[in-house]
């Protein structure tokens, strides 16, 4: 961040003790800490948690996971259920934290979950999501687009849930 949000003011670094260097704006006399974006994504699973959903979007061949932005005022739990609900017609009935990762490209923080629907029926899938489909967990692996965030999460989750079966047990419902 190199301008203050509030009046545009180049700002300067300034130590601040106990954080170090933080940007400093001499014309409102205040900190500027660095702002990010914060976002969800989501391992989606089939009602009995035996498949993996992965979307494709804005006309790319690549399967990813279900995503969006966090709104104001909203916390990431809703923002999951109702970007599910907007992109695939879903309804979210149990969700987990699995991990969260900066994502610089867009300057965002993106916190990842998985998270269980009540249905298998694509039908409800906007035209926000260019195709769907459910996977098993071992296709899943191998279809998540490589190299990419996407498989990140999704791997460290099937990680998880190897060592430990019973990794949706400590899922908010």
């Amino acid at each position: 961040m190199s301008y203050c949000t509030e009046c545009g003011t180049r700002l300067v670094p300034k130590y601040l003790e106990k954080e170090g260097m933080i940007p400093w704006c001499e014309r409102c006399q205040a900190y500027r800490f660095p702002t990010f974006h914060a976002a969800i994504s989501t391992i989606v699973y089939s009602p009995d948690a035996k498949k993996v959903l992965l979307i494709k979007q804005y006309g790319r061949d690549r399967n990813i996971l279900v995503a969006g932005y966090i709104n104001k005022g909203e916390g990431a739990e809703h923002a999951l259920a109702r970007e599910v609900m907007e992109e695939m017609g879903l309804r979210v009935t149990a969700c987990c934290f699995n991990q969260s990762e900066y994502f610089e490209k867009s300057n965002t923080l993106m916190l990842n979950f998985a998270s269980i629907v009540d249905s298998y029926d694509l039908g409800g899938m906007t035209a926000e999501v260019d195709d769907a489909a459910w996977y098993t967990p071992a296709e899943a692996r191998k279809a998540i687009t490589h190299d990419s965030l996407a498989e990140k999460f999704l791997l460290a989750w099937l990680s998880k849930r190897e060592i430990y079966d019973h990794a949706f047990d400590t899922c908010v419902f």
